[in-house]
């Protein structure tokens, strides 16, 4: 079974196309939005455009290579090697990236979380880390009486090295979404019709109504999987596709199912007339010159290629024992190792070509192979129906438990069951590439999203945020499952005219974690402070946005707001402010900071955090002054 199984969904109605033409001709103003059932044509921030322009991310000077993203008619880069500031990215969060990945070739608790992984981060045009880590081939077989691997001869063992191919598991689901999204944008499929329109035999077990949509979002109703391995002959495998019954409702829930995209393979076979593997060398692989990125990567690659599991029973649904050079997915392999849910091998810069074609809004040198309106859908939720399982059309989007702090509404991304990952964010134009052989010597050993996480959390903190005003604000930090105050001396107030001025930038896991205004006038008693934030710039809410209960959680656009508080309720006391920020024991987001104070009571302003007496008063516990 491929794929690291989490909740995602949501659903949209109506996808704007061309009867018979595919996706709309017109330019769809940068991204679509579902509002009460109904499509909104919206703008939506693009790599490009929030590099050059947001005062809130870039480099120290504001000289980041972050390269134009999607922007129509900009420039778009094609990868090289480059230092952290080439990229607007600063060195040491990404040599921690490095240390903490490192630490899971290490017990995590109880076994290493991979064998060994290669790790590749960049932004803009620019890779600026590519490294491997720990043994693309350790252990020979499992023995599962002692739960230890049995290693190779250390002369047999072989090095991660940039260069090695990995056994892509799900992310393969990319690939067949793009293959489909190419057809759609030809006109040759359509998002609504229904899968039985093209395979008239799917529509057995009251599948009839499942539409092509459903198969690219995971809404179709499909259990997550089926043992089709079982079954020797394609006929047989296909008669259980065939005759499967829908676990839901189509549209009603999103469920995970490799079952969706084995579908989108027949049709894609059924339409082109070509194999899946063919398709996927012709349409994506050879114009972009992925040439490390193929199904059933051939024999003479095998000592380049990570291994995986000692797959025999009952771990395993097949005995076959050591995998190494061959698809680890059961159902993958009983189609001769080309399938729609799994089966690709790819290396960690082919991934990045195919990460910067999309953020290049997919173009990547000569050779385009989407155009923009079809990608922005990759990174457009289609599944707003349900909250927490944001989707666009084969990419995952919002996922913490693996994106981490790279988390926002338009990362797109996914995660393959060997222990791969893949997460692009066009807020910042970053992408990054975690591979690991974490079935290797068997699956029980991993658990979890940790080292994904980690290595998100710093690539993440790598890209500056520029203080509003001076050299350094007051930074929250990234900890989880912690507590950090910020507070401001004893101010006596006695104006109704007293508030609070301030620069604000937040990005937190929503709901989960927020950050907090609380006044007491003795000091222990603290209570929320209302507010309102407002977003400056053209195009932007012109009027404040109210937070009545003194707190903010989630996104809010990685920039910098104004923000307001009313005093006048603490007129004629002697209060204390602070900010608090808490955060739950899983996932983070960016963290918060806070620039500018002012406390103006009437006329005066009582205190002034740009003079340094004023300064000097500042109580911090786990807030820092960060100048990025």
């Amino acid at each position: 079974m491929t794929g690291d199984m989490q909740g995602y969904g949501r659903t949209l109605e109506n996808t704007p196309r061309t009867a018979g033409s595919g996706i709309a001709r017109r330019r769809l103003g940068g991204g679509i939005l579902a509002l009460g059932g109904a499509l909104a044509l919206t703008p939506i921030p693009l790599a490009g455009a929030t590099a050059r322009s947001d005062s809130g991310t870039g480099g120290p000077g504001g000289a980041a290579d972050t390269g134009a993203g999607m922007e129509s008619g900009a420039h778009r880069p094609t990868l090289r090697r480059g230092s952290a500031a080439r990229a607007g990215l600063l060195q040491e969060p990404l040599d921690q990236l490095v240390r903490d990945a490192e630490a899971y070739l290490a017990d995590s608790p109880e076994h290493p979380w991979y064998a060994g992984a290669v790790l590749l981060a960049g932004r803009g045009g620019t890779v600026a880390l590519h490294r491997p880590i720990g043994k693309a081939v350790r252990y020979s077989a499992y023995d599962e009486k002692t739960d230890t691997g049995v290693e190779f001869p250390a002369d047999r063992q072989i090095a991660m090295a940039e260069d090695t191919v990995f056994d892509l598991a799900s992310i393969s689901k990319l690939f067949t979404s793009l293959l489909a999204v190419q057809q759609i944008e030809r006109g040759t499929l359509e998002l609504e019709a229904t899968v039985a329109s093209y395979l008239p035999d799917f529509a057995g077990g009251g599948k009839q109504d499942i539409t092509v949509r459903q198969l690219l979002t995971h809404t179709s109703g499909f259990r997550s999987w089926i043992p089709l391995y079982k079954e020797p002959t394609r006929e047989g495998k296909l008669r259980m596709l065939w005759d499967e019954v829908p676990a839901s409702t189509p549209g009603s829930a999103y469920l995970y199912s490799d079952l969706n995209l084995i579908s989108l393979q027949l049709i894609l076979e059924h339409l082109t007339g070509r194999p899946l593997d063919v398709l996927l060398r012709e349409e994506i692989t050879a114009p972009l010159g992925m040439h490390r990125t193929r199904y059933n990567p051939p024999a003479s690659w095998k000592p380049k290629i990570a291994a995986t599991e000692d797959a025999r029973l009952p771990w395993s649904g097949l005995e076959r024992g050591l995998v190494w050079g061959e698809v680890h997915d059961e159902n993958a392999f009983g189609f001769g190792g080309v399938a729609g849910h799994a089966g690709v091998f790819s290396c960690a810069w082919d991934l990045a070509v195919l990460a910067r074609t999309l953020l290049n809004g997919g173009v990547y040198g000569r050779s385009r192979i989407l155009s923009e309106v079809s990608v922005d859908l990759l990174f457009t939720d289609f599944n707003t129906a349900f909250p927490g399982d944001e989707h666009g059309l084969g990419f995952e989007l919002y996922q913490h438990w693996y994106m981490g702090a790279m988390a926002t509404p338009r990362s797109a991304g996914h995660t393959g069951f060997t222990g791969t990952s893949l997460v692009l964010d066009p807020t910042t134009d970053t992408f990054l590439i975690v591979l690991g052989n974490s079935v290797h010597p068997v699956r029980s050993w991993r658990s979890g999203s940790a080292p994904r996480v980690a290595t998100a959390n710093r690539l993440a903190r790598a890209v500056p945020v520029r203080p509003e005003r001076g050299r350094t604000a007051w930074f929250s930090g990234m900890a989880s499952a912690s507590t950090a105050t910020l507070t401001l001396p004893a101010l006596r107030l006695d104006s109704a005219r007293a508030r609070l001025e301030c620069a604000l930038w937040w990005d937190t896991e929503p709901a989960s974690d927020g950050l907090f205004l609380e006044a007491s006038t003795g000091g222990e008693d603290w209570q929320p402070v209302p507010f309102t934030t407002a977003r400056p710039g053209p195009g932007h809410r012109p009027d404040p946005l109210p937070h009545p209960a003194g707190s903010v959680t989630g996104w809010s656009g990685r920039v910098w707001h104004r923000l307001e508080a009313d005093l006048s309720a603490w007129r004629g006391k002697s209060l204390r402010l602070r900010w608090r920020y808490t955060t739950d024991q899983l996932y983070v987001g960016r963290g918060a900071y806070v620039d500018a104070l002012r406390v103006r009571d009437g006329g005066r302003t009582v205190f002034d955090s740009e003079r340094p007496r004023d300064a000097g008063r500042i109580g911090a516990t786990g807030w820092v002054l960060s100048a990025d």
